[in-house]
């Protein structure tokens, strides 16, 4: 009995080897993919692109950024999950990936089964604004717009982000038309929005705040429960007539959970210590990102909970991509 129990254990014991070695030997085969799952330009692509000049130096492993956009980030991660789960290929998620799970009718992964979190980078305002030139020079200005059904357009990210459904929802409950305009990232919709083309657009504090130093772009409102100290004199949506409502932006790391969790931990060790860096802080709170950090499973708990938090708001008001 015992000889069968040991010859158990160390065929158990081999098993485990050729992760382990894996392990070990990572990251010294090859340079490590950041996927940004939105087009360049946007925040999601800066992001990405803020934290792999740290994480090379940590790591002492190029690291480097491919943009693959496409469905609201979906592509770009599934994109993830067809790479080898060796702890070469992460996903860098906008959230959007808390509401594609619940919006798209047809998904080629589950987004809490098949990914795991490496960190939660941060949190941020969303913004409603609108071209320095338009007549909507308040909130209520758009809301008295939408209520009299003036062919009120606004532009988001894409078609199932967060700016979408949060739309979506206050139009709903305060019984205003709007007509949605997607774009294919924070990139081109920035482009439209400076260059006049669209009159409204919903997007991060991080996409907008470069836009509005130079008067280009006017904030109208934020999504956060509180007001964004960088704009004081900018009410939140819920005090502007919606109680209760907030929807934060937020950024994360992903692997597949198939990755080895030996990588996953020395994974999220690094990205704290590169969210620590003054450099990378600095950068990142310029942008309007309230930094997180800290574990595997704080990411999770949060990411999981976005993902049940927006399904509910799907169903309840009938949400449907365009």
């Amino acid at each position: 009995m015992k000889t069968w129990i040991t010859r158990v254990a160390c065929a158990a014991l081999l098993a485990g080897f050729p992760m382990l070695a894996l392990a070990q030997a990572w990251p010294s085969k090859q340079p490590i993919k950041l996927v940004a799952v939105f087009p360049p330009g946007g925040s999601v692509d800066q992001v990405a692109r803020i934290l792999a000049v740290p994480l090379s130096q940590q790591l002492g492993q190029s690291v480097v950024v491919e943009n693959k956009g496409g469905a609201s980030g979906v592509i770009g991660t599934a994109s993830v999950l067809n790479a080898p789960a060796d702890g070469y290929t992460f996903a860098v998620v906008f959230d959007t990936h808390g509401v594609n799970q619940s919006l798209m009718a047809s998904m080629p992964y589950d987004s809490k089964k098949d990914l795991v979190p490496l960190v939660l980078v941060g949190t941020s305002a969303m913004m409603l604004s609108t071209h320095a030139g338009t007549d909507y020079k308040t909130f209520a200005d758009v809301v008295a717009a939408a209520k009299a059904k003036k062919n009120v357009s606004f532009g988001t990210i894409g078609n199932g982000s967060l700016g979408h459904l949060a739309m979506a929802l206050m139009a709903k409950n305060g019984g205003l038309e709007f007509n949605h305009v997607p774009f294919k990232g924070g990139g081109p919709l920035m482009n439209d929005a400076i260059a006049g083309h669209i009159p409204l657009t919903m997007s991060t504090v991080f996409l907008n705040k470069p836009h509005i130093d130079s008067k280009r772009l006017r904030p109208l409102a934020v999504t956060s429960a509180k007001r964004v100290a960088d704009f004081p004199d900018v009410p939140t949506i819920a005090e502007a007539g919606f109680p209760g409502f907030e929807a934060p932006a937020w950024w994360a790391l992903l692997a597949s959970a198939k990755t080895p969790p030996e990588i996953v931990k020395r994974m999220n060790e690094e990205l704290n210590k590169a969210l620590a860096s003054p450099e990378v802080s600095k950068r990142l709170v310029a942008q309007g990102i309230e930094i997180s950090g800290g574990s595997v499973e704080k990411a999770r708990t949060f990411i999981d909970g976005q993902i049940d938090t927006w399904a509910k708001v799907v169903r309840d008001n009938g949400i449907k991509p365009d």
